[in-house]
């Protein structure tokens, strides 16, 4: 027997209180488009929108501001300056990189900047980072795409693992598949692109009623919107590091959400007599224990790495903190309330017992 936090038998309303939950995400989903839209905006990092990045190390501390002003010349368009690490003398420096010049031509720009700016205090430029615009805006397209494309095959493999509808999923990827590329071919926008083709996902999973990708997928929707939002109003920068933390809690949130998904099915068979709402919070209450031991430990490692990682990895580290929670919070009140909003039992039940016919015997169950 394995140890568990959680005694058998708890029975804890999880459903019962989702409005509240609702409300949370709502809040948090609207402060996020707003900061996005009508506040600072969405910042991106040299790695998608081109530029200039310069870590610096000063002999003796700088003021942010008296380094600000100091080095907004021409020579260094669109300057902006940040701690890095710990104390006042290690800064990132970012740029607009200037027409025709190269990676020698910018370093000299700013050693002879920083030299006129402080000339008793000696800079030593330990990392210099040039992209081009080009260069961007196809990392840019190529994120989008692998977001975009990570929650389609999401949704194939979860009609196919809790439906059995293996050909639904595959016919409606290769549509949406075809339908971007003929949307592509009009001039749109990559980001354009994906959120029709992500509306268009979503809207053919209702159709076919394919609940429990509809789940998973909005689900995933809500937990990247929600974390991104929360990146704008703390002004975080969009870049390589962060992109890689978004597509590691698409993957945690859905592991997630497969392990109530699967105890869900297991008690669709056991007990259909149930209202649906009790056997989502069954599901729930019984996976307590192995969802805490997950967050927590995840939790733990990922506060580490804020802490002690260093500024490299700070971005990083940080988005995952944020959505371990989120992703954690939406297995339960998102992924399994949309279950509960589109279907009955007798409709799930029925789901649940064809699917049993394909698995192995002992595949099933959570450990």
């Amino acid at each position: 027997m394995g140890f568990a936090f959680i005694r058998p038998g708890t029975k804890i309303d999880f459903i019962g209180k989702r409005h509240w939950a609702y409300g949370i995400s709502v809040i948090l989903i609207l402060v996020g488009l707003a900061s996005m839209l009508m506040g600072q905006g969405l910042k991106m990092g040299i790695d998608f929108a081109g530029g200039v990045i310069a870590q610096i190390q000063f002999e003796q501390p700088v003021k942010d501001d008296v380094l600000k002003k100091s080095l907004d010349v021409p020579a260094l368009p669109g300057i902006s300056t940040q701690r890095f690490g710990d104390g006042d003398r290690d800064y990132l420096l970012r740029f607009s990189q200037s027409e025709n010049a190269d990676a020698s031509q910018l370093r000299t720009a700013l050693i002879d900047t920083l030299a006129s700016a402080f000339p008793n205090n000696k800079a030593e430029i330990q990392r210099l980072e040039v992209v081009g615009p080009k260069v961007g805006a196809d990392l840019t397209n190529k994120a989008l795409a692998a977001l975009y494309y990570s929650v389609l095959l999401i949704a194939v493999y979860i009609s196919g693992r809790f439906e059995q509808r293996w050909m639904a999923g595959a016919i409606m990827a290769a549509a949406l598949w075809g339908g971007m590329y003929l949307a592509g071919l009009t001039g749109l926008g990559m980001g354009w692109l994906v959120l029709l083709s992500l509306g268009i996902t979503l809207v053919v999973c209702f159709i076919l009623k394919l609940n429990f990708a509809l789940g998973a997928i909005v689900g995933l929707l809500h937990d990247v919107s929600i974390t991104l939002g929360l990146l704008s109003v703390m002004g975080v920068e969009v870049d390589l590091n962060v992109m890689a933390a978004l597509l590691t809690l698409v993957g945690y949130s859905l592991n997630d959400t497969i392990i109530v998904y699967d105890r869900l099915r297991e008690n669709l068979r056991a007990a259909p007599q149930s209202t649906m709402a009790q056997l989502i919070n069954n599901s729930v209450n019984q996976t307590l224990s192995r969802t805490i031991l997950t967050s927590g430990t995840t939790l733990l490692a990922t506060l580490s790495l804020f802490v002690l990682g260093g500024g490299v990895i700070h971005d990083f580290a940080l988005t995952m903190l944020i959505g371990v929670f989120v992703g954690t919070a939406s297995s339960i009140y998102v992924s399994s309330a949309i279950l509960l909003a589109l279907g009955d039992v007798e409709f799930y039940t029925h789901r649940a017992q064809e699917s049993v016919k394909y698995e192995r015997p002992g595949e099933n169950g959570v450990v």
